[in-house]
């Protein structure tokens, strides 16, 4: 019997049985396409709440219309599982699980090497898995194969294997997961021409590549390429700062260049389940083989400070109009890590709030997608934004620019400002915050782009707050901030 034909002829009817190992932001948004597409699916997810949820047809990914899920779970099409021994039942399996970093940087693959467990335990010829996480080159042949074939089968023969990496981008209205080509690297020519046969069923387009290792660089590359562009524009944010120049007004003055130049801006941090660990995975990798990856590192390095950077932004504010950090109340506006979505998965804000708190401040935050937060130090909840919280606060600082907020209250109530995306630059009506545009003048307030001079009002007298910068207990001139947080290759070691 050709195991290949007979998963092949299953794909090609839609008669194939699909599971998705991890429901979460990626495998939500898989099981409900291949869901919608005609294919009988079933999710796993260890938590059970999850589970019911979906079994309920709810979702709890923004991304995954809840219409969506009861249609497919009305129809039968789609059910969710707590229970791995059903595994065995699938024609073809693709794992969405976590691979975070571990404490010391490393790879914790610990979630693939337990859907592996699983999966093995139920392994059967003609069956097709497909690997979606993200990790380092080498994870398909070197960790997947090996154990999936401790049963006695082997792959690209009784059993498919391939990668497949995750391009979710959560928040993206444009594009998602049916219409972002998949790229798909298969372990041998067979398994390639299986999974990609499976994902031309769902997604408009199917990029062939000629092995799991380049399809798992190729994701690594991806993001490692913001991440590294993303971690130049920073740098360049804290330089403008020590020239006196806005560096949101230069990145949009280079973006009008047709050619040779890409549009990234600078921000409070990375954030989010890619930008700030998948170049890591591939650092990590390279360490292995006793190369540094320079560009790597430093673009890490750079990224890291930003939050730190901020709170000496808003430090810098409080200083010019005689406040001091310790004691004053500061507003984060927004703690997720991109617009439009509550997703705070490494999200600079938690960063920003545990200095803030280290140096006295008392923080608030509102966010329209987050009604809780549990950074260090103890939880805190959304607050509703009010002309009286605005006033109130002696700072409020833009960490994540949703297109929800009413910027125009913040601009008239609020009295200092540190926007650090450079967002309040639109003519009411006309652009969304981040988006090209004249500057859009506050009220009563002064505002402090991320980089250079202040402008705006002169910010009114404000209540006082006992104690002074526990740090220095005195300003915090422009310059030596700038100094201390300015990365270059001459500081490597």
């Amino acid at each position: 019997m050709n195991h290949g034909q007979t998963l092949r002829k299953k794909i090609e009817s839609g008669t194939a049985r699909v599971g998705v190992l991890g429901l979460g932001y990626v495998g939500l948004p898989v099981v409900t396409a291949f869901s919608g597409a005609g294919f009988r699916t079933l999710g796993f997810d260890i938590d059970e709440r999850v589970v019911h949820r979906v079994k309920r047809g709810e979702s709890h990914i923004g991304d995954v219309p809840a219409r969506a899920v009861a249609a497919v779970v009305e129809s039968g099409l789609l059910d969710a599982t707590a229970d791995f021994g059903r595994l065995g039942e699938m024609d073809a399996v693709i794992i969405c699980v976590p691979t975070p970093l571990g404490k010391t940087g490393d790879p914790d693959v610990s979630h693939i090497l337990d859907a592996l467990g699983h999966i093995r335990d139920g392994l059967r010829p003609g069956q097709l898995i497909v690997l979606e996480s993200t990790t380092y080159p080498g994870t398909t042949r070197e960790l997947l194969q090996p154990e999936l074939e401790q049963g006695g089968l082997t792959a690209g023969k009784e059993f498919f294997l391939a990668f497949s990496p995750e391009r979710v981008d959560p928040g993206n209205p444009v594009y998602t997961f049916t219409n972002t080509a998949k790229v798909v690297g298969g372990l041998t020519a067979s398994c390639r021409e299986l999974a990609a046969g499976l994902y031309e069923r769902v997604i408009d387009e199917v990029v062939s590549v000629s092995s799991p290792e380049v399809a798992e660089l190729t994701k690594l590359l991806e993001n490692t390429f913001r991440a590294v562009n993303i971690g130049l524009v920073n740098e360049m944010a804290v330089i403008a700062d020590r020239l006196g120049i806005d560096i949101g007004e230069a990145v949009e003055a280079a973006a009008t260049k047709p050619y040779g130049f890409m549009r990234f801006t600078p921000g409070p941090g990375l954030g989010g389940h890619c930008l700030p660990i998948d170049p890591q995975y591939l650092a990590w990798k390279m360490r292995t083989l006793q190369y540094r990856t320079r560009f790597i590192e430093l673009a890490a390095e750079v990224n890291a400070e930003m939050p730190r950077y901020v709170v000496d932004r808003v430090a810098q504010a409080l200083n010019r109009h005689r406040l001091p950090l310790n004691g004053s109340r500061v507003l984060l506006l927004g703690v997720a890590y991109k617009p439009g979505v509550g997703d705070v998965r490494e999200s600079p804000a938690l960063d920003v709030i545990e200095l803030l708190r280290r140096q006295g401040a008392e923080v608030s935050y509102h966010d329209p997608f987050v009604p809780r937060l549990a950074p260090e130090g103890g939880d805190l909840e959304s607050q509703p934004l009010t002309a009286e919280l605005l006033a109130s606060s002696h700072a409020t600082v833009v960490i994540t620019d949703h297109p929800q907020v009413d910027y125009g209250l913040v601009l008239e109530k609020a009295r200092i400002i540190v926007d650090t995306r450079n967002g309040l630059t639109r003519q009411p009506g006309e652009h969304q915050p981040g988006e090209r545009g004249e500057h859009r003048e506050p009220g009563g307030a002064t505002l402090y782009p991320l980089s250079g001079p202040p402008r705006g009002g002169s910010a009114p007298d404000l209540e006082p707050v006992a104690g002074m910068d526990p740090g220095r207990g005195e300003a915090i001139p422009f310059d030596e901030v700038a100094r201390r947080y300015r990365v270059s290759a001459g500081d490597q070691p």
